[in-house]
């Protein structure tokens, strides 16, 4: 007779399995960047379609043939520069806050959509060039979803790392501060990005769902769709290795290197939308972005769009110069129904 193998049941890649404390992602670490501009960008993603393109993977058996490729479809109004948030360093290394400092003229629309999430003076009183002795500068962004269908009124406020030294961060702040960034100022096409955002939650489940534990026989005694040995006979309590139920899904997950295939601006959505809209999205009304694959979340939500950090050996082995797109599906789910 054969040796018995069962490897173990679920991956321990992410543990413990918590859910996520926030509705929007937090960056705990940065890209290096020689480029004075910021590391990220806040999405919305808006469904999936599919495209032609020429395969540009150098070690592909298909390369420089026409391939079929999904792509995500992520809609990118314009964010605005609210301010600056200066950082210094202690013995230790660890960052701390000194200081903000907003911007001196806010347009009344984006002040009224900022306001819904932090508490914003009517006259900034101080200046960029009053902060003298810092280590770090980030600048503080506010993103605007009712621009689009998502349906949501309340923004989401990030504060992004800038490239470049830190002279160079500060004088990017000094131009573009109380400014609008479109998405093409800090990505290009063909360019190699990370997904950060949290996945879709799928409430309370079951052990086989949540683990992939193998369902037990028919003529077993009691469970069949649960763990058959749960330790040592009597025990005071389960083991945290026991795969258990529990609430799944609603994680905080980063993909890299996700590759760009195309930037669009607002006058070039009608290559994009349907007839009667993304299902379960809408119309795209502003500048959007066509990820190569899959993204984390589901439909509305917002996504963080930040600088790969391990992009240096991939995206010289992998992809190469820009996409060249010559078809782009229209068809959505709902217009066969």
């Amino acid at each position: 007779m054969g040796k018995a193998h069962s490897p173990r049941h679920g991956s321990w890649q992410f543990w413990p399995r918590k859910r996520s404390r926030h509705s929007f992602v937090r960056v705990r670490s940065w890209a290096n960047s020689k480029d004075a501009k910021p590391l990220g960008f806040i999405g919305y993603k808006a469904g999936m379609t599919h495209l032609m393109m020429i395969d540009s993977r150098g070690k592909s058996t298909t390369s420089g043939e026409k391939i079929q490729v999904p792509v995500t479809i992520v809609e990118c109004p314009q964010m605005f520069a609210l301010g600056a948030a200066f950082y210094s360093k202690d013995s230790r290394g660890k960052m701390k806050k000194i200081t903000d400092v907003f911007a001196t003229e806010i347009p009344k629309d984006w002040r009224k959509v900022a306001s819904l999430r932090i508490p914003l003076a009517k006259k900034s009183t101080k200046k960029l060039e009053n902060v003298t002795d810092f280590d770090h500068v980030r600048l503080i962004t506010c993103s605007r979803p009712g621009e689009t269908t998502v349906g949501a009124k309340k923004p989401q406020v990030i504060e992004l790392d800038i490239g470049g030294s830190k002279d160079d961060a500060l004088n990017y702040l000094k131009e573009n501060l109380g400014k609008e960034i479109a998405a093409s100022d800090v990505f290009k096409t063909g360019e190699v990005i990370d997904i950060r955002a949290v996945t879709k939650g799928k409430g309370f489940q079951g052990s086989v769902k949540r683990y992939g534990v193998r369902t037990t026989l028919h003529k077993s005694e009691k469970v069949v769709r649960g763990v058959a040995a749960m330790g040592a006979w009597t025990p005071k309590r389960v083991g945290y290795r026991i795969p258990q139920p529990g609430k799944m899904g609603y994680h905080s997950r980063s993909e890299y290197n996700k590759q760009i295939i195309k930037l669009g601006n607002a006058e070039e959505v009608s290559e994009i939308n349907p007839k009667r809209g993304l299902h379960q999205y809408g119309l795209l009304k502003n500048n959007y972005m066509l990820i190569r694959g899959s993204i984390a979340g589901p439909r509305k939500k917002a996504v963080l769009l930040t600088s790969a950090i391990r992009s240096n050996s991939y995206k010289n082995k992998a992809f190469k110069g820009v996409p060249e797109v010559s078809y782009i599906s229209r068809k959505a789910y709902n217009e066969s129904r």
